[in-house]
């Protein structure tokens, strides 16, 4: 079963991703700040980690960029889920490290899509 990172400062938003992950049989752990789930990837180094941009501290830019450029941690897929719907945003989080990039809302099929293409198999 792979094991899914979810970074987000939303509640909802990281309900609404656990409740389609786990239906698909993911592992969900969740953070609501990016220095947590730093931490907690570091230590669990899970298959996929979901990061949105737009947070307090340390935004999730930053945050994928800390992980693309960490060697213990760089070979962990990073998927950008975000407001930010500009193709400079895009541009910008996959030269972060962000390996996809999806705009909120995201559909349950496009989350699911996105994964499958970035995880390590």
């Amino acid at each position: 079963m792979a094991t899914i990172l979810i970074i987000d400062d939303s509640p909802a938003e990281i309900f609404k991703l656990t409740e389609i992950l786990t239906r698909h049989n993911y592992q969900v752990a969740s953070y609501g700040s990016a220095e947590e789930g730093l931490d907690a990837i570091r230590r669990d180094t899970p298959d996929v980690v979901l990061m949105d941009v737009v947070m307090p501290g340390m935004n999730g830019f930053q945050a994928t960029r800390q992980l693309s450029r960490d060697e213990e941690t760089r070979n962990i897929p990073v998927v950008i889920i975000s407001m930010k719907d500009q193709e400079t945003d895009r541009i910008w989080g996959e030269r972060q490290g962000a390996k996809a990039y999806l705009t909120k809302p995201v559909s349950e099929s496009q989350l699911l899509n996105a994964i499958n293409q970035v995880a390590r198999h």
